[in-house]
């Protein structure tokens, strides 16, 4: 079963684990299921092929209080594995 990449922006980061995910309910898996995120982090490899860094999360509800995060309605909480960047998963 192929898991889904939403992109996130990680310099969007409310925590270490935490991510904005989106304002609204369209690009949140209701079920809850366990997502891949990534973001275009403009690298390139020897070869010119493009990095991103990527994480696996699951999306939970805003109930933080940080003012500047407050118009996101969905967060993204990466596992333990963190952020990763495409490079270092072929190696």
């Amino acid at each position: 079963m192929d898991i889904a990449r939403v992109p996130v922006d990680f310099n969007e980061m409310l925590e270490p684990d935490l991510v904005l995910l989106s304002q609204t309910d369209t690009k949140v898996d209701s079920a809850g299921k366990k997502i891949n995120i990534y973001d275009d982090c403009g690298d390139v490899d020897e070869s010119g092929e493009k990095c991103k860094l990527l994480a696996s999360a699951v999306v939970v509800e805003n109930t933080s209080n940080v003012e500047w995060a407050r118009w996101c309605k969905w967060l993204c909480k990466v596992d333990e594995k963190g952020i990763q960047h495409s490079f270092d998963l072929i190696k």
